[in-house]
């Protein structure tokens, strides 16, 4: 018996020294890419198993630094690194280097009971400023809004600020959520709740919105509201607040990561994008990727 357990003692420390002599693949950043690059690295790891990737999450701002500090293999962000980011990863060496990975159409959300349908950029921006605190102003039902968000870390929140509030502050009503997946349970669970969250998390396990919240379609003011669940007005650019998930990397990936990447961009990753409720890299985004070497 002994034996036996030494014997499988070796192969496993074997098996662990051959995959760390390659190197393990350290990816940490956007919360909203977290479990679509978890699966991802499932599926590629089956393919590949002598490749070990550890995928954690944490936000688009906690990856960037990680990756400015030198101190990962890749950066997720649902948010395009800022100058001065690329100007601090220069000064330590990082040739910050970016990779759109799929296309995230970032959802507002609300109660299923809630009678609103639509909004426009503009209402929604007023709701998470805290110009608008009720319901009724928008021809809803007589209560107060509870705002629900991300913190400051978020990829997903400085975008939603950046591109629907104008840059301005956020209501300090507003209850900072630690992810896409406790933002769904929050409003399913508040009748007067709102709160925004990427689009792959609508869905349940069973690839069916959730029965307890509903996806409000979103103006621009002029012209009609289109839902982040029309495939066709997402690839267009119709839908306003579609965005792209990066992959930031130091240089252009080499080895492993190459690889690893490669497959993400392939029609097979790109299926499990879909696969996770986002939409497959289009457009500009593919002749930016072109840059990195895909």
């Amino acid at each position: 018996m002994k034996k036996r357990i030494y014997l499988a003692l070796a192969s496993l420390m074997a098996f662990s020294a051959s995959v760390y002599a390659q190197g393990m693949i350290q990816i940490k950043g956007s919360d909203t890419s977290v479990n679509l690059v978890q699966r991802l690295a499932e599926v590629y790891m089956e393919k590949d198993p002598n490749t070990a990737i550890a995928v954690t999450g944490g936000g688009s701002g906690v990856g960037i630094a990680a990756l400015i500090a030198n101190k990962v293999d890749v950066a997720d962000a649902s948010r395009p690194m800022k100058d001065k980011e690329y100007a601090a990863a220069k000064e330590n060496g990082v040739v910050a280097t970016e990779i759109a990975i799929g296309i995230d159409a970032l959802s507002v959300v609300v109660n299923a009971a809630n009678p609103i349908q639509s909004l426009s950029m503009a209402q929604a921006g007023a709701i998470f400023r805290g110009e608008v605190a009720n319901w009724k102003e928008l021809g809803g039902p007589d209560m107060p809004i509870s705002l629900y968000g991300r913190q400051p870390s978020s990829g997903t929140y400085v975008f939603f600020q950046e591109h629907v509030m104008g840059n301005k502050n956020y209501s300090p009503k507003m209850k900072q959520m630690n992810g896409n997946a406790q933002i769904i349970e929050a409003v399913a669970a508040d009748k007067a709740g709102i709160s925004y969250v990427g689009v792959g998390y609508v869905y349940d396990d069973k690839g069916q919105i959730h029965s307890s919240i509903k996806v409000l379609d979103i103006s621009t003011g002029s012209g009609k509201a289109i839902s982040p669940l029309e495939r066709e007005k997402i690839k267009s650019g119709a839908y306003p607040i579609a965005r792209a998930l990066y992959q930031y990397t130091n240089g252009k990936p080499k080895g492993n990561l190459k690889n690893f990447i490669t497959f993400i961009l392939s029609p097979e990753g790109q299926k499990v994008v879909e696969e996770m409720g986002f939409y497959p890299v289009s457009g500009n985004y593919l002749e930016n990727n072109k840059k990195a070497g895909f």
